[in-house]
């Protein structure tokens, strides 16, 4: 019996909730498509509500209570991706900033070029 593929139909949200006694899945979905974009000569970009506690980028980069923002090798330093939060330096309008994402504020990673990648439900907590 071959298997289709099952993908969600526009506007639909994917449950990212397996299992409450194991570890976020959000996380290593965003790690994997950061790769997998990398990995293709495109330009990862992470989109994150702006309304989430935690966040911490130039107020000047908001945009609709969103903000889109390049987490390229070429675009930070010091990227880091943790079970909760994104991190990294960029520098915005020439200044250097350090760039706090908690991972409940991302809403989507995808590439620039295509558009291809992924939306997450935004579950603010």
């Amino acid at each position: 019996m071959l298997l289709e593929p099952v993908s969600p139909k526009q506007n639909e949200s994917i449950d990212l909730t397996f299992d409450d006694n194991m570890t976020p899945v959000k996380p290593y979905l965003i790690e994997a498509l950061y790769r997998w974009i990398s990995d293709n000569n495109l330009t990862p970009l992470v989109v994150a509500d702006a309304g989430v506690k935690g966040l911490k980028v130039p107020e000047n980069a908001i945009e609709d209570g969103k903000v889109v923002l390049n987490i390229s090798m070429t675009a930070t330093q010091g990227l880091a991706m943790e079970d909760d939060v994104i991190s990294f330096s960029a520098r915005f309008s020439g200044r250097p900033f350090l760039v706090v994402i908690p991972m409940a504020a991302v809403t989507a990673i995808y590439a620039r070029e295509n558009g291809r990648g992924m939306v997450f439900s935004n579950e603010n907590g």
